[in-house]
């Protein structure tokens, strides 16, 4: 799939900017009267060589269509119908399997407006689209038509000179660029492979989520009333059909709202998902979260809800059917609430953003909604169903036990972030191994209501427990003897976030800088290529590359003796910059982002040379900032350490 990047443009009236890969579209706006209340508002487009501009027509499931609106807090007329648009050409994508519609070159976008309110002078519209080539940009800017002919009056920002340098300094002036364009192939493959994953680890959550006391017994209830209801074998399983697809149509929705977030700025999500209090908060819900599946307390959306929805059930046909499902979900909130909620935090503090909380929130409907349409089809399964019992809250407090654990993660978040050094590797460890005891304890049957006799699979379940706290208790310690507890890498805090002293606070020990030009500075004495490793402290895949990748013997050696290492945390959003290099940095459509902190300024620098906002993203360069080839992702050993090594033969000329 295409990655969607940044683009802001910033046009009133009749400014117009330099067309670059990094501003590829010029829109001139323009005005003719049509009648006393009558305007025709046109933008003039000019397009940059190769790309295109998605049409208004384009499918609403390929490409973002444009979007022509009137600016947030306009009033005093309305638009007539969709803007008339220029000649366009239409292709057919292999990526959306259709037709997609759109401009090359040029393009005219004429939008008529009724005017209500005859004292206007200025109206302002919003022109939302989408231009692409090798890779998309997002285009939303607002555009000030005057409609008595006079310009139109031009805000501009202000900085000082020392902020205008500094924005310039963030620019590199990097060589061979041409390979930047061929990663966002590999990009997309990546996406793809991580929402295939979380789909399956929101499957998972499904499946969790059936086998508790708020679902599991509803499956013979309502399959029952599908099957029964109709003298019609067909229809009833239709029905039955209906209802399991309209279980999955409400966990998808549930996504939506978040794909707004993901359309401002490619750092929002990353801002949101590394934020101090935000993850404070996510701990404290999930703890909130574990307490209802240990039973003191229940949560439960309020009766109204699931009261109107069961009579809105009653309706029939496919409304009534829809309702119905309505009702399993607010029903069964307290079940599956604690599991939505770990997939939202989850989901959240991953690069894929929405679009992973789209595809894990899809797979836990498919799999609650499974069962049903499987029993719907074969009714005789029933009669194979374990009947509900302890076991169904066994399954209950074994999930509170999980939900404690990823609890802590998101504290170790806030700690790293925060650099509050209250959660190192050993004691957050330490914390997981006491709640696997803890959790072996409970299924042997010496905390906690056994709920009749400890089963043979109850016991077995406590066997894997006690071997998971056996298998962790090492870590806490300084050199663990036989267990690394890698099986912990990307949820632990870093090795070198440690009680025991570390020769550094680089990964594995390694040298590192954590400032671009110190870096560069050192690359150009000792003449080695450099590894820009954009990173976060809260990054998952970041942490498991460093421990499972870099920790290899072969690797570790390129990465120690061969390259000089930049690690750049873009999420050290709690660590202020000195005031003397705090500065406005300078966007491509005139308007300003402060950069405060060093988290802000390295973002902000691999957005603005590399048109990515992912971790961890790695790129080989020579100390004159020659790209040495293709940057790097998350991906596997040989395959890192073939990147890293073509990099360093093309450095050494070879």
């Amino acid at each position: 799939m295409k990655k969607l990047f940044t683009l802001i443009l910033f046009f009133i009236g009749f400014v117009t900017f330099s067309q670059t890969d990094d501003n590829p579209i010029l829109v001139n706006p323009t005005v003719e009267k049509v009648s006393d209340t009558e305007y025709d508002l046109i933008f003039n487009i000019t397009i940059a060589e190769d790309w295109h501009l998605y049409s208004q027509y384009n499918p609403e499931d390929a490409s973002l269509p444009m979007t022509i609106t009137p600016a947030e807090g306009e009033s005093g007329y309305t638009i007539s119908g969709k803007a008339k648009e220029s000649e366009t050409e239409t292709e057919f994508s292999e990526i959306w399997g259709k037709d997609e519609v759109f401009f090359v070159d040029e393009a005219t976008i004429v939008q008529r407006i009724t005017i209500t309110d005859t004292s206007l002078t200025q109206i302002t519209l919003n022109l939302d689209a989408q231009v692409c080539k090798e890779y998309c940009l997002p285009f939303d800017e607002d555009f000030t038509f005057s409609l008595t002919g006079e310009a139109v009056e031009q805000t501009v920002a202000e900085v000082s000179d020392k902020s205008k340098s500094l924005s310039e300094s963030l620019k590199l002036d990097l060589k061979n660029t041409v390979l930047l364009k061929s990663s966002t192939d590999k990009a997309g493959d990546d996406k793809d492979s991580s929402l295939l994953n979380i789909f399956l680890l929101g499957f998972v959550g499904g499946l969790l989520a059936f086998l508790t006391p708020c679902v599991f017994p509803m499956v013979p209830l309502t399959v029952s009333f599908f099957t029964k209801k109709t003298e019609q074998k067909g229809k009833g399983l239709g029905s039955a059909l209906l209802y399991g697809f309209f279980i999955i149509l409400i966990y998808a929705l549930l996504s939506v709202p978040f794909h707004y977030l993901d359309t401002l700025d490619p750092e929002i999500l990353n801002n949101i998902s590394t934020n101090v209090w935000l993850n404070v908060f996510f701990f404290a819900v999930l703890i909130f979260f574990a307490g209802s599946f240990f039973g003191f307390y229940e949560i439960t959306l309020p009766s109204s809800w699931s009261n109107k929805a069961d009579s809105a059930s009653s309706i029939g046909g496919i409304i009534g059917i829809f309702f119905m499902a309505l009702t399993l979900a607010i029903v069964s909130f307290s079940c599956t609430g604690p599991i939505l909620g770990s997939l939202l935090a989850g989901s959240l503090t991953s690069s894929g953003g929405a679009m992973q909380l789209t595809a894990g929130m899809t797979g836990f409907g498919v799999a609650l909604a499974l069962p049903f349409a499987l029993f719907a089809m074969f009714p005789g399964w029933l009669n194979s169903l374990p009947k509900s019992g302890g076991w169904l809250n066994t399954v209950k407090v074994i999930l509170g036990f999980l939900e404690l654990a990823f609890a802590f993660k998101f504290l170790s978040n806030a700690d790293l972030v925060g650099h509050w050094d209250l959660l190192k590797r050993e004691v957050f460890i330490g914390i997981w191994t006491l709640l696997a005891l803890l959790m072996a304890l409970y299924l042997f049957g010496f905390i906690g209501k056994k709920y009749g006799k400890i089963s043979l699979f109850r016991v077995l379940l406590g066997i894997c427990s006690l071997g998971l706290a056996v298998y962790l208790a090492p870590g806490v310690m300084e050199k663990p003897a036989w267990s690394q507890s890698k099986l912990l890498s990307g949820f632990a805090p870093p090795q070198f976030h440690s009680i025991y002293q570390q020769d550094n606070k680089c990964p594995l020990n390694l040298n590192c800088f954590k400032d671009f030009n110190e870096g560069v500075a050192y690359a150009k004495s000792v003449n080695k290529p450099i590894l820009l490793d954009f990173t976060g402290w809260a990054c998952v895949n970041c942490r498991k590359m460093e421990e499972n990748i870099w920790s290899q013997p072969d690797v570790y050696s390129v990465l120690s003796n061969d390259y000089v290492l930049i690690s750049l945390y873009v999420d050290d959003n709690e660590r202020m910059l000195p005031e003397d290099e705090q500065f406005d940095y300078i966007k491509p459509n005139g308007k300003v982002k402060r950069i405060r902190t060093y988290g802000d300024k390295w973002a902000t620098l691999q957005i603005a040379n590399f048109k990515t906002a992912s971790q961890p993203f790695y790129v080989s360069l020579s100390p004159d900032l020659e790209i040495l080839n293709t940057p790097e992702q998350y991906t596997d050993k040989d395959t890192y350490l073939k990147w890293l090594k073509s990099g360093l033969d093309r450095y050494k000329g070879n």
